[in-house]
């Protein structure tokens, strides 16, 4: 784990956020940085590698196929504005995920 991520990580286990999330967890073909499976959130931290990846691109439409939200923070922003970025979280967490889309013709 990076630096922002175990930061992050120190705010997230245990229940923290009332959610439960795990780390470095497997979704599909994929690794993801943090997931909450019961609210289908995934949080993501990127450096500069990351600027505009379309393998980013991929795996997050993948994730949106799976019903899955993602948020992405920079890692500057873990260490710059920590309360937003678990802020920005909480308010997804307390969200609506939206209902699946009807099956069938009607």
């Amino acid at each position: 784990m990076t630096d922002a991520e175990r930061t992050l990580w120190r705010h997230l286990r245990g229940r923290n956020l009332s959610h439960k999330f795990r780390r470095q967890a497997p979704v599909g073909p994929y690794i993801l940085d943090f997931v909450c499976y019961e609210k289908k959130l995934v949080v993501e931290l990127d450096g500069g590698q990351h600027a505009e990846s379309r393998t980013d691109t991929a795996r997050d439409s993948w994730l949106a196929e799976q019903r899955f939200k993602v948020l992405r923070f920079w890692n500057s922003e873990v260490f710059e504005n920590l309360d937003g970025v678990l802020q920005a979280i909480w308010h997804a967490l307390e969200t609506p995920h939206p209902s699946p889309p009807p099956q069938g013709g009607r």
